[in-house]
């Protein structure tokens, strides 16, 4: 069993190499189709912990899987012939009884050592630049499919805005997207921007890091084969709570993709029972950062609360979205997430109490 999963890893590794005539995208659904048998399908609520690039479960994040699969085995075989060597020189040239004041043959170099050691790096380094460059311009070249969900990501100190433009769309922190299958490919092309300083898109088993800039739009897609809940992060630093600037993906199928899109579009629910709270709450300053559709809120530098109790965390997976939790949130956000930008509004425990009742029913 061990040869056989060996020769299907070295077979991967090998054939996108041998079929450097086939296009991109052929080369993707290929590839796809491999993971599809080899490797087990999540259920939908599947929670993914760690984000593992040994585990990919996209088009994108298979190339990276690859490319760092053959320069482990080049550096592993490097390590075998340098360890082998070393191991070699220290038994059969070691010290022994009545050596002690000799002293031993002197060379003074040797033109094939030294053509070997310098020679053999430079094929190395060459042979991992074309393969890396060569993976490079097939991920962000690959043509995508016209009917391709189109995703903006903006990122914020410390959250992540996210539009579904075709859609009309606005959410944050938990990107939903629709699993690609055998039959239909649903790529996600992903258009990546910053508020303010430089961040970093990472979500290890979905595809590898991209940048957002200031003034400058990045982009880079997706393509998941199996359902379940990713988990990703900002992977450049930019501020003190960059640590809990996280992020998490939700992939399901199409129908309840579809299903999601439509809850996110329905209007803002009305409940007369928690009036007070809602009347409080648009009075406040809390309208000047968030937005909740059909209402007053409209603003653009706080996450989009229409429907903030359909997310698993609050404060972009500082904790999660449990009563209790956004209870310590209105009371005192730098509780959970110390450096934050939403102030301690010093609320009391009643005007907590009926905001949290309104926030509960956005969902």
């Amino acid at each position: 069993m061990a040869g056989m999963s060996l020769s299907l890893t070295l077979q991967r590794i090998v054939a996108p190499l041998k079929s450097a005539r086939l296009g991109v995208s052929a080369r993707v659904a290929r590839f796809g189709f491999v993971l599809c048998c080899l490797l087990p399908r999540a259920s939908a609520g599947e929670l993914r912990p760690v984000g593992n690039i040994f585990k990919p479960l996209s088009a994108p994040a298979e190339s990276v899987y690859e490319v760092s699969l053959l320069a482990l085995l080049i550096c592993a075989a490097i390590f075998l012939v340098v360890s082998g060597l070393l191991t070699v020189a220290m038994i059969k040239f070691r010290a022994r009884p009545g050596d002690e004041g000799k002293e031993p043959p002197q060379i003074y170099g040797s033109n094939q050592l030294e053509l070997a050691w310098t020679v053999i790096p430079i094929l190395i380094v060459v042979v991992l630049v074309l393969v890396t460059a060569r993976t490079i311009v097939d991920v962000q070249g690959a043509k995508l499919p016209d009917d391709a969900l189109k995703v903006r990501v903006v990122g914020h100190q410390w959250w992540w805005e996210i539009h579904y433009p075709d859609h009309g769309v606005l959410t944050a922190n938990e990107l939903h997207l629709p699993v690609s299958t055998r039959n239909q490919r649903r790529p996600t092309a992903l258009t990546l921007e910053s508020a303010d300083v430089i961040h970093s898109f990472w979500v290890p088993q979905l595809a590898g890091k991209t940048d957002l800039i200031p003034n400058r739009r990045n982009a880079m897609w997706v393509e998941p084969y199996a359902t379940g809940t990713y988990l990703g992060n900002c992977a450049e630093y930019c501020g003190v709570q960059h640590a809990k600037m996280l992020l998490r993906v939700v992939v399901e199928s199409p129908e309840e993709f579809a299903t999601w899109i439509a809850a996110q579009k329905a209007p803002a629910v009305e409940d007369p029972a928690v009036r007070a709270g809602r009347d409080l709450f648009m009075k406040m300053s809390c309208v000047n950062c968030h937005r909740v559709a059909g209402t007053a809120a409209i603003g653009v530098f706080g996450p989009d609360l229409t429907r903030l109790m359909s997310r698993d965390t609050i404060g972009s997976g500082a904790a999660p979205n449990t009563p209790e939790n956004l209870r310590s949130w209105m009371r005192d956000p730098q509780i959970i997430k110390p450096g934050c930008l939403m102030p301690n509004m010093q609320l009391t425990r009643n005007e907590v109490t009926r905001i949290v009742a309104y926030l509960q029913t956005l969902k």
